[in-house]
C-alpha cells in the first residue's frame, strides 16, 4: 500500500486525494445568521410600504419660453405609507415646490399624489395617494432607541427601488439645521449607508418598526447619516393632516447669539452666560408693541432661559401664539421685564 502523502497548507493537512479534514463551523456563524435574519425580517416587513416619489417642477421665468430648455425639471426621493387610506411621509425637500407628484409602489403600481402639508422647519411632508390594498409601515418609538442598536434603511437611492442598507445607531439627540435655518432636534445619527434618493425613506429596527425618517448625509464623510426621529414625525404629520401646516410663534426680531459680560451674569444672577442681541425690530410686530428695542439682550422667555436664537425658535411653539408671556431683557445693564404676545409665524412654507 502506498504511503499517505500529506501537505500542510495554511496549517491544515491535505491528503493525497486533495481532500482535507472537515472544516469546523466558524464560532460566529450563528451570530451572523441571526444578524442576517434580523435584516431580512425588517426589510421584508417595511419594504412593501416604501414608495418611490417622482416630482416635476415647471420651469418659470425666461427659461420657460426658451425652446433650448426642457419645460420641466425632475427629482426623486423616497417615502413610506403609514395609513391604509394613503397618507405617506417623506422629506419636505423632496416635494417642496413640486407642481406634480407621482408615486410608484413596490408592486409596480403608479399613482398621482396630493401634497397634504409641508414643513421645511423639520424637513417633513405628508402626501396622499388614492389607492386600494396599501401596505403600511408600523411607526415605532424613537425614545426607546439606543446607541449601538441595529437599524435598517430602506429607500430608492439614484432610483434603485427598495434598496436596503444596515448599520447601527451611532448617536442620539443630535441637532441638524434645516433649509429654513431652524434646528431639527432629536435627530438620530446612523452609519446605515444613505445616498441621494434615500431622503424620506424609513429607518427601522430589527422588528420592522419605523424609528426615523432618513433625512441627510454629510457628503465628504464616511458613514455619517441622519434621520429625523419618528416621534417628531408623528407630531408633525398629525398637524399637517389636520391643518396643512405647523403653527409657530413669531415675535419680529432679528438677533444674534452673544456672550454676556460676567459682571452682568453675577449681578443679575443669570443662569446662563449668553443671550440674544436684538439687531433690529420689525415694524408693527409683537416685539415692537411690547417695547423691545434694538440693542436689548433677550435672556428669558416665559419661564425658560434664552441662551441662543435656537432657544427662541424652540420656545415659540403653537401654544404660545396669542398668549401673554413674560420676556426678560438686559437694557443698558439693567434687567427689564416685558410682556409679549406672539403671533402666528408669517413664514410661508408652500412657495
Amino acid at each position: 500500500m502506498a504511503p499517505m502523502i500529506q501537505m500542510v497548507v495554511d496549517g491544515g493537512a491535505v491528503t493525497e486525494d486533495g481532500h482535507g479534514p472537515e472544516a469546523s463551523p466558524a464560532p460566529d456563524a450563528g451570530l451572523l445568521d441571526a444578524y442576517s435574519r434580523a435584516v431580512i425580517h425588517a426589510a421584508g416587513t417595511v419594504s412593501p410600504s416604501v414608495v418611490n416619489i417622482e416630482v416635476h417642477h415647471r420651469l418659470k421665468g425666461r427659461a420657460a419660453g426658451d425652446p433650448r430648455f426642457p419645460r420641466e425639471s425632475h427629482g426623486s426621493g423616497s417615502g413610506f405609507v403609514f395609513t391604509p387610506d394613503g397618507f405617506t411621509l417623506t422629506n419636505s425637500h423632496v416635494v417642496h415646490g413640486a407642481d406634480r407628484i407621482e408615486v410608484a409602489l413596490s408592486d409596480g403600481r403608479r399613482f398621482q399624489a396630493e401634497l397634504i402639508g409641508n414643513d421645511p422647519h423639520t424637513d417633513l411632508a405628508v402626501i396622499r395617494i388614492d389607492a386600494p390594498a396599501l401596505a403600511t409601515a408600523k411607526l415605532g418609538d424613537s425614545h426607546v432607541v439606543r446607541v449601538g442598536q441595529l437599524v435598517i434603511a430602506v429607500g430608492n437611492p439614484y432610483g434603485f427601488q427598495c434598496t436596503v442598507t444596515a448599520g447601527v445607531v451611532s448617536a442620539l439627540g443630535r441637532s441638524l439645521r434645516s433649509t429654513s435655518g431652524r434646528l431639527i432636534d432629536n435627530v438620530i445619527q446612523t452609519d446605515a449607508a444613505l445616498n441621494p434618493g434615500n431622503s424620506g425613506g424609513p429607518l427601522v429596527t430589527a422588528s420592522g418598526d419605523v424609528v426615523g425618517v432618513n433625512t441627510a448625509i454629510i457628503r465628504p464623510a464616511q458613514g455619517i447619516c441622519f434621520a429625523t426621529g419618528i416621534n417628531t414625525a408623528k407630531f408633525v404629520a398629525a398637524r399637517l393632516i389636520r391643518d396643512g401646516r405647523i403653527r409657530r410663534g413669531y415675535i419680529g426680531v432679528m438677533g444674534q447669539n452673544v456672550p454676556l459680560p460676567r459682571r452682568l451674569v453675577r449681578f443679575h444672577n443669570l443662569p446662563a452666560e449668553s443671550g440674544v442681541l436684538v439687531n433690529s425690530v420689525e415694524r408693527d410686530s409683537p416685539a415692537e408693541r411690547s417695547g423691545v428695542v434694538e440693542g436689548d439682550l433677550i435672556v428669558g422667555y416665559g419661564d425658560q432661559t434664552v441662551e441662543s436664537v435656537d432657544d427662541l425658535h424652540r420656545f415659540l411653539v403653537e401654544e404660545k401664539v396669542g398668549v401673554r408671556t413674560p420676556l426678560a431683557v438686559i437694557r443698558r445693564g439693567e434687567k427689564v421685564g416685558l410682556t409679549i404676545v406672539a403671533e402666528e409665524s408669517r413664514t410661508r412654507t408652500d412657495d
